[in-house]
């Protein structure tokens, strides 16, 4: 099985400073998020997602989910590959899905279905 994949959508910082650092995203970009709240920020860069979670270790790195058309087929096929789940899929919130995997590299890879999401 094999799974297409729709281009990049989104790209996760996690954070242990949310407010420090939704401050420097917005005075680097130049406009504040879109969403913000305790939980998840949310700036909208040229119709892609850029998102912080207070609630991971920075020097793990960023969380880059790749769109898909369905999330838990993706997710079969990158378990046949040799994958194992690192966080299974789960509706975060407005019909948007994402899971990821590890890779049998012990890369992370993400996966993402948002419905809203439309390519410039």
């Amino acid at each position: 099985m094999s799974t297409p994949l729709l281009g990049l959508r989104t790209v996760i910082y996690p954070t242990t400073t949310l407010d420090e650092t939704k401050k420097w995203w917005t005075e680097l970009l130049g406009f504040a998020p879109y969403f913000d709240e305790p939980f998840y920020v949310g700036f909208n860069v040229s119709g892609y997602e850029l998102g912080l979670i207070p609630d991971g270790d920075p020097s793990k790195g960023a969380h880059t989910y790749w769109g898909v058309p369905d999330v838990q087929n993706a997710v079969v096929a990158a378990l046949e590959a040799g994958s194992t789940i690192q966080a299974a899929p789960e509706e975060v919130g407005d019909g948007i899905i994402t899971a990821m995997v590890t890779t049998p590299d012990g890369s992370l890879l993400g996966f993402i279905f948002n419905p809203h999401f439309e390519a410039n």
